[in-house]
Formats: structure tokens, C-alpha cells, sequence
């Protein structure tokens, strides 16, 4: 019993509810691979991968800073600062899952095989950025930005360079929220020896770069209709995304934080899910 209230405990620690940051844009990666909708097997194989990549990345992390959650006030309530799971649990369960990862990427094709350890390699890096880098945050974007890339060259077996746009437009994405989210930090990482761009140049500078970021996404997301031949369907997804972007910064300030996982987790989640409907419905629409 005790085994399956840990991994309940530990399931609940790393919110895998909040895969959904990624995995819209992991399916329109897909769809663009496919010129509409992939095969059945190769949906399911993608969600599974990237189920069991946040997973284990997302275990690994709070693993590798548990010493960290706990002399911080924020986050000495999460699982192993708290005494709810051991690091030997935490650590079984990432190794689990990260062999879950590459089970499930050898089902697609050969390349995603190939590929697989680096993608581990890049989400594990993450977890120790901040300990040497202010720019942890990119790091973070691009462990969700190579999300589209990876499905894509699991439809098409290869990887098209205009992809990689859509991994830009998420790594900006990615790495402008974080940046908004490590403001409530900022002191603490100063104290213990944390880089950030909050900690090192200001919460005013971190919401400065954020919105350069966002709007910076916005312009590749464009850029990625115009280079897949997309319709005008996605032009609205982008204008929703922008508008939600936008609502997002200013129930924020850098003198008010107190909506911020507000804007970190529901508005993100929406605004990927908006994204990814967009375009479905675009591709779709051209298909049929």
C-alpha cells in the first residue's frame, strides 16, 4: 500500500497533469509532419513519450534539488524536503520512467531512438543550470521546445529544418513564463548562491526580457504559418495566443506577484491548447 501511495505522492509531485504545457505543441509538430492527422499508433507513441520524458525530468528535478526546496519557504513543502518520499524512490521512479521514454521512442523509428538519450541528457542538464547560469531559463525553453521537433521526426523518420522555427517559438515561450515565475525567488536564490536573470539584474529587467521573449515568440509563430503554408484559421490562433499573452502580463507587475501562477499555469496551459487548435483545425480544413 505504502508503495502505491508514494508513487501517488510522487505523481502529485511532479504535476504530470501539466504535460499539457508541451504536448500541444509536440501534436502540431505531428500534424505538420503528417499534412494532417498521424496515424493512430504514432499519436499514442508521442503522447507516451512525452508523458514519460516530463516525468522523469520532472522527478530528476526535484530530485536533484531537494537540498535546495528545503531552505526555501516556497518550496520546502514539496515531497522529499518534506519527508513524503525518499530520494531513493524519487530516483527509482526517474530511472523508470527515463527507460519508459526510450522504450516508447524505439516504437516510432530509428532516428527518435537515436535521438532519445540526448533528449534525456538535455531535460536531466536543466535541473543543475542554475547552479552555474543566469540562463537557466533557455535551458528550460529548449527542454520544451525540441517537444515539436522530436514528434515531427517521429511521423516523417527526418528532421525539416522549418521545424525548428516552432522549436524557437517555444524555447521563447517557455523561457519568458519561467522568467516571470523565478521573480519570487529572486531573493532567495541571491542568498544561496542561485543564478537567474531576476537574482542578477531585477525583477523589472526579468518582466523587461519577458515580454521581449513572448513578443519574439509571436513573430516566429508567424513566421511558421508562412513556412507551412497555413491558412487563416492559424492567423486567428496566433491573434488568441497574442491576446492571451498579453492578459498574461498585465495581471502581473513587477511590484504585484500575486496572480503569477495564474499566468504560469493556467494561462500557459491555455494558450497551448489554443495554439494547437488552431492550426489542427486549419490542417484539417485544407485536408478535407
Amino acid at each position: 500500500m505504502s508503495f502505491f501511495r508514494s508513487v501517488g505522492t510522487t505523481l502529485e509531485m511532479i504535476k504530470w497533469e501539466h504535460s499539457i504545457f508541451a504536448l500541444p505543441f509536440a501534436l502540431v509538430g505531428a500534424m505538420l509532419a503528417a499534412h494532417g492527422l498521424p496515424t493512430i499508433p504514432q499519436l499514442l507513441w508521442i503522447i507516451a513519450c512525452m508523458v514519460a520524458a516530463r516525468s522523469a525530468a520532472m522527478a530528476f528535478n526535484r530530485w536533484a534539488d531537494a537540498d535546495l526546496d528545503a531552505r526555501n519557504p516556497r518550496t520546502a513543502v514539496r515531497a522529499i524536503p518534506a519527508g513524503l518520499l525518499t530520494r531513493r524512490f524519487t530516483g527509482g521512479f526517474t530511472a523508470v520512467m527515463a527507460i519508459l521514454f526510450l522504450f516508447c521512442a524505439a516504437q516510432l523509428n530509428r532516428l527518435t531512438l537515436m535521438l532519445a538519450p540526448i533528449v534525456l541528457v538535455i531535460l536531466f542538464l536543466y535541473s543543475y543550470t542554475k547552479r552555474f547560469t543566469r540562463w537557466s531559463h533557455l535551458v528550460l525553453g529548449l527542454s520544451l521546445g525540441i517537444a515539436p521537433a522530436a514528434a515531427y521526426i517521429a511521423v516523417q523518420g527526418s528532421l525539416n529544418p522549418r521545424i525548428l522555427v516552432l522549436t524557437l517559438a517555444v524555447l521563447f515561450w517557455v523561457a519568458g513564463f519561467d522568467l516571470l515565475y523565478s521573480c519570487q525567488d529572486a531573493e532567495h536564490d541571491r542568498a544561496n548562491g542561485l543564478f537567474s536573470v531576476p537574482s542578477s539584474y531585477g525583477i523589472p529587467a526579468a518582466f523587461a526580457l519577458a515580454r521581449t521573449m513572448h513578443i519574439a515568440m509571436l513573430g516566429l509563430l508567424v513566421c511558421l504559418v508562412s513556412l507551412f503554408h497555413l491558412g487563416p484559421l492559424a492567423y486567428v490562433g496566433i491573434g488568441i495566443v497574442a491576446a492571451l499573452l498579453l492578459y498574461e502580463h498585465l495581471i502581473v507587475s513587477p511590484r504585484d506577484l500575486r496572480r503569477l501562477n495564474a499566468a504560469f499555469f493556467t494561462m500557459n496551459g491555455v494558450i497551448s491548447v489554443v495554439f494547437f487548435l488552431f492550426i489542427a483545425a486549419d490542417l484539417l480544413l485544407h485536408r478535407f
